[in-house]
């Protein structure tokens, strides 16, 4: 058996800050990292221009408030909207990913309606352009799509949003487009310590959780495999799960620190580079973008959202992680 090649590993890069580093300060930082993945939330020029010509792989994201006038739009409205902001800035061979909208469906379900519509002209832009076969288009969904997650066998999309989520699912699976998820299972353990063990989120040995014959060790694990589950017993059980925002922060809340945000984050990081999988789907490597490049000092809610960043503003590890 051959060795299994590894799985895509990423960083999120957040702009939701006034004191960060210039973007071609980033780029050089990502670059000395060895990391050759990154998302971005939004088409920032000055974000995206210092990528272009370096290689580095985007995922780059829609804002939600763009998606009216796509989905509503003509297929020249989509073409416009690509050609002026980001192929005006980066090369068509820099961009992986496309993400159409972030955790629309319940948490911003104003635009629910336009998230389809606007992939799906997006998409016929992209086929025009000759690239639907090479940028990926996906919209990133929060955890909690789901009603029902534990254990993962059970996992079933809420009752509410599956009207507008089989026919997004239906589209994903004819089109071979991926998932994007978003999960934290720092946000599971705070708001839940009575049933989720700490080390069970941190990748802890001690905790286990039996699901028929299979066995979990951990909540990241476990909240995939509920997706996959989920989209199993809708009947798309082919389509791939890529991990489009995950993370642990360092401080600002309980259990917020540099060790634990190591143990998380270097542990999602290890198990994508050796393509570890998951319970469910075992030695297929989970593609993964941890959250955060920086920390993000006007982020609103709680105080550890501003406190993601794996470096400093100096270029400096938070602390010590390898990405290779």
């Amino acid at each position: 058996m051959g060795i299994r090649p590894a799985a895509p590993v990423g960083v999120c890069y957040g702009i939701v800050a006034d004191n960060l580093p210039p973007a071609s300060n980033a780029v050089k930082l990502l670059k000395s990292n060895g990391i050759s993945n990154i998302r971005l939330f939004n088409t920032d020029p000055d974000t995206l221009k210092p990528f272009s010509g370096t290689g580095i792989q985007l995922m780059i994201g829609v804002p939600n408030e763009v998606l009216p006038s796509l989905a509503t739009g003509t297929v020249n409205t989509s073409l416009d909207w690509l050609q002026s902001n980001i192929l005006a800035y980066v090369p068509s061979n820099q961009v992986r990913y496309i993400a159409v909208g972030n955790e629309v469906f319940l948490k911003d379900p104003f635009y629910t309606p336009y998230v389809l519509p606007s992939i799906v002209s997006l998409y016929q832009a992209l086929q025009i352009l000759g690239l639907a076969d090479k940028i990926k288009l996906s919209s990133p969904h929060a955890a909690s799509v789901l009603s029902s997650s534990s254990p993962p066998s059970t996992g079933t999309f809420d009752p509410y949003i599956r009207a507008v989520m089989i026919p997004y699912l239906q589209y994903l699976e004819d089109h071979e487009l991926p998932f994007l998820l978003n999960v934290y299972p720092y946000i599971s353990y705070i708001n839940d310590k009575e049933h989720i063990p700490l080390e069970y989120a941190l990748f802890g040995s001690g905790t286990k959780v039996q699901d028929g014959g299979l066995t979990y060790t951990n909540l990241f694990d476990a909240s995939i495999d509920a997706f996959s589950w989920a989209m199993e017993r809708e009947g798309f059980g082919r389509v791939t799960v890529v991990v489009a925002e995950t993370g642990w922060p360092r401080a600002g809340g309980d259990a917020a620190t540099p060790e634990n945000a190591l143990a998380y984050n270097g542990n999602v990081t290890s198990r994508a580079l050796k393509s570890v999988g998951t319970p469910k789907r075992p030695g297929v490597g989970v593609e993964v973008y941890v959250f955060d490049l920086f920390d993000e000092n006007l982020k609103s809610g709680d105080e550890y959202e501003k406190h993601f960043g794996i470096f400093g503003h100096d270029g400096a590890k938070a602390y010590d992680i390898s990405f290779n």
